[in-house]
C-alpha cells in the first residue's frame, strides 16, 4: 500500500462530480465539481477548474473558479486567473494581481504571532513649545 502521508489525488478536466468531497492530504481538481468540499487537508483549484459548493480545508491555491464560502485554517492563495465569488475566513491571504474576488473576507492570524494591543499602542504626541517673543 502507498504511504498515505504523501497521497496526492487529481480530478483531471474531463471529470465532473455532484456531491460531497472528502479527502484526507492533498487534492488537485482540474474538473467541475458541484457540491461541499471538506478535508484536513491540501486543496488546489486548477486554472481551468470551476467549483461550486462550500470548501473546508486547512489551506487552499485556487487557479479557476470559485463559487462559494471558502473557510480554511491556514492560507487561502487566490492566483492571478483566480475567481472567487463567495466569502472567506482564512488565518492568512494572498490575492495575486489580476484575481478576482466578489465577497466577504476575515483574515484572523493565530493569535501568538501577532500582538494587536502591542501594534496599536501610540505614541505620546509631543506638542511644539511655541516661545514668547
Amino acid at each position: 500500500m502507498a504511504d498515505l502521508t504523501s497521497a496526492k489525488n487529481h480530478l483531471s478536466a474531463d471529470v465532473e462530480i455532484k456531491g460531497s468531497i472528502k479527502f484526507q492530504n492533498e487534492l488537485t481538481i482540474d474538473g467541475k465539481v458541484e457540491g461541499e468540499i471538506t478535508s484536513p487537508g491540501v486543496l488546489i483549484i486548477g486554472e481551468n477548474s470551476e467549483v461550486r459548493g462550500e470548501i473546508k480545508t486547512k489551506s487552499i491555491t485556487v487557479h479557476g473558479k470559485v463559487q462559494g464560502n471558502i473557510t480554511v485554517e491556514e492560507r487561502c492563495e487566490l492566483k492571478g486567473r483566480a475567481q472567487l465569488i463567495g466569502d472567506l475566513k482564512a488565518a492568512r491571504l494572498v490575492i495575486e494581481e489580476g484575481a478576482t474576488f466578489v465577497g466577504k473576507s476575515e483574515v484572523s492570524p493565530n493569535r501568538g504571532s501577532i500582538k494587536p494591543e502591542a501594534a496599536r499602542t501610540p505614541e505620546p504626541v509631543k506638542q511644539p513649545s511655541i516661545l514668547g517673543r
